[in-house]
């Protein structure tokens, strides 16, 4: 079996922001010359998530809004006496930190309309995604 691992600088730019990061995977799966196996992308980052879904403005602000209904960012928590970003971290958990998509004929099989993102909760800050492609050629 063959492996290939890339990293992805990404800078965001907000506070909560949803960045598609589909291109880069795909990139990284082209780099990586295996034709059939599996991507798994992964953030190192407590306060980041990795989803995959449509990249639709209304959808991304949709998600937005219930993440803030399900865990607001002023909820009281314990956490936000060391580091006001504990709502940060619990989106983060509800969301996870990886993402596994077939590879199949050197190509993610990702459905018509998904895409990969890389969900931030406390930016804007440098982060990084490393992508994991095991298979063959």
């Amino acid at each position: 079996m063959k492996t290939f691992l890339k990293e992805i600088s990404i800078r965001t730019g907000g506070r909560v922001e949803f960045r598609d990061i589909t291109r880069e995977v795909e990139e990284a799966v082209r780099e990586s010359g295996i034709k059939s196996g599996v991507a798994i992308i992964f953030t190192p980052h407590t306060t980041t998530g990795i989803f995959m879904n449509e990249d639709e403005s209304g959808l991304k602000r949709d998600l937005e809004k219930v993440l803030e209904r399900l865990i607001p960012e002023r909820g009281g928590y314990m956490h936000d006496e060391v580091d006001y970003n504990a709502y940060a971290h619990l989106r983060s958990i509800l969301l996870g930190a990886s993402l596994t998509v077939p590879v199949e004929n050197g190509r993610l099989m990702l459905g018509t309309w998904q895409s990969i993102f890389l969900a931030e909760f406390d930016g804007p800050r440098s982060r990084r995604v490393y992508v994991r492609i095991m298979g063959s050629d």
